[in-house]
């Protein structure tokens, strides 16, 4: 079992920046594959970015792409997403998941086995 947690959302305006965090315990944790998932009010949930267990191998989704970075720090237990230029339509809940069996990209939501409870991301205009 890996439990996780986000923390780091927040309003924030226009072209700002946030970094989300994800910590993660339990068993092993160092050994998964992290992914960040956001959900808009009256839209599914979708993927934004993800990272290797070795924080070599990233993703990120287009709408993320020169503005979104994941990394990891394997010695914490964590992992983050640095979100810069933020835009109103990336207000969401976003959601930090984990998974072991997942081929790169990464990018697949039902192949994810533990997911955090989600940290609300507010961009104003």
């Amino acid at each position: 079992q890996v439990q996780l947690v986000e923390s780091g959302g927040g309003l924030v305006q226009a072209e700002g920046s946030l970094t989300l965090s994800c910590a993660a315990s339990g068993r092993a944790p160092r050994r998964y594959i992290m992914g960040w998932f956001r959900q808009a009010p009256g839209k599914e949930r979708e993927f934004v970015a993800s990272i290797g267990w070795s924080g070599e191998d990233t993703y990120i989704a287009d709408s993320g792409q020169g503005r979104f970075t994941i990394s990891r720090d394997n010695a914490k237990n964590t992992a983050y997403l640095k979100m810069n230029s933020l835009k109103p339509e990336d207000t969401a809940v976003y959601y930090c998941a984990a998974g072991v069996d997942i081929s790169y990209p990464f990018d697949s939501m039902q192949d994810y086995d533990y997911w955090g409870q989600g940290t609300q991301v507010t961009v104003s205009s």
